[in-house]
């Protein structure tokens, strides 16, 4: 078996995911992902089994390309939507992800982006490495409302550690799971609007598909509350990028955090670089050693378990 290994933390980062795939006795070529289509293309062409994947960019062209021998897509991770997912189902081509296990490390990514944004630590970390004393005044978030868009794994999480902060939640999505919402006291919005009209932090959980690409542009945003703060530790896709820059300018939006971006990594040229009240990072949101071992093992699990007939794996897609 011949495996394309892609994902950077789980390269980088010691543990015994390494341990378990070595003793799979299969072939690792390893690149450094996220690779775009024509990286991908190459690779294809050269035959694999299988396929250890980040956000790497894999089309129909690619799928074509790797197969009739590709049996496999093992993600490392749960966005599947740098994969062609329906193209992959209907060439009866197995997509494999891994649910559950970086969900509370995202969490505590989203809340240390809110504090950072609420506490100005960009502009303070920089005047304060520059040897200056600059202070700007923040804001608390004892008592402020958070709209949850996505209230899965992560969300709900994210749900937990506001309540700490008495932070009053409210959710939006389109499962609802009743019993946690009386639990955490949180209100289901009937619509994205209604979520977020009123909230100090808007907080991003979702996929990212075609309905919901660039949801967050000019006309959205505007609805938002004055002030207000947008987190996406989700998709860079979910928003409209310049549209973001100009209200986080403005002033009307009070700071943008974000893990991740439409286009990754960063290009030269990116609006939100000279912007104060933008906080980006570069999707490390679940990169932690505890997260990556999970998350890792579990990618492992799913392709060697796969590969040699064993049922223990998560697939994404049925066919």
């Amino acid at each position: 078996m011949r495996i394309l290994l892609t994902t950077t933390s789980f390269q980088d980062t010691p543990g015994p995911h390494h341990d378990a795939l070595k003793k799979s006795g299969f072939e690792i070529v390893a690149d450094r992902g996220p690779l775009t289509e024509s990286q991908m293309l190459n690779h294809a062409n050269s035959g694999f089994d299988g396929f250890l994947n980040g956000d790497d960019v894999i089309t129909a062209r690619v799928i074509d390309a790797a197969l009739p021998r590709l049996r496999v897509i093992a993600k490392y991770g749960i966005g599947l939507d740098s994969i062609d997912v329906q193209h992959a189902t209907a060439k009866k081509l197995a997509v494999l992800y891994t649910p559950g296990v970086n969900h509370t490390t995202v969490a505590e990514h989203c809340i240390g982006l809110m504090i950072a944004l609420a506490k100005h630590f960009w502009p303070h970390l920089r005047s304060t490495k520059k040897g200056e004393w600059k202070r700007i005044t923040g804001n608390e978030l004892f008592g402020k409302t958070i709209a949850v868009l996505g209230v899965g794994r992560i969300g709900k999480e994210v749900i937990k550690r506001a309540a700490a902060f008495d932070m009053k939640s409210i959710g939006y999505d389109v499962y609802w799971d009743d019993k946690f919402a009386k639990q955490y006291n949180v209100p289901r919005a009937a619509t994205v609007l209604d979520a977020i009209r009123d909230a100090d932090v808007v907080s991003l959980h979702m996929n990212l598909d075609e309905k919901n690409r660039g949801m967050f542009n000019k006309d959205l945003l505007s609805k938002m509350k004055k002030g207000a703060y947008l987190i996406n530790t989700a998709r860079g896709g979910l928003v409209v990028e310049k549209d973001i820059a100009e209200a986080c300018k403005s002033g009307h939006l009070g700071g943008y955090a974000a893990d991740v971006l439409d286009k990754e990594p960063q290009v030269p040229d990116h609006p939100f670089r000279e912007i104060d009240n933008v906080i980006v990072t570069p999707h490390v949101g679940s990169r932690t050693f505890e997260s990556v071992e999970r998350q890792a093992m579990r990618a492992v699990l799913n392709l060697v378990n796969f590969l040699n007939g064993d049922k223990d794996y998560i697939q994404a897609n049925q066919f």
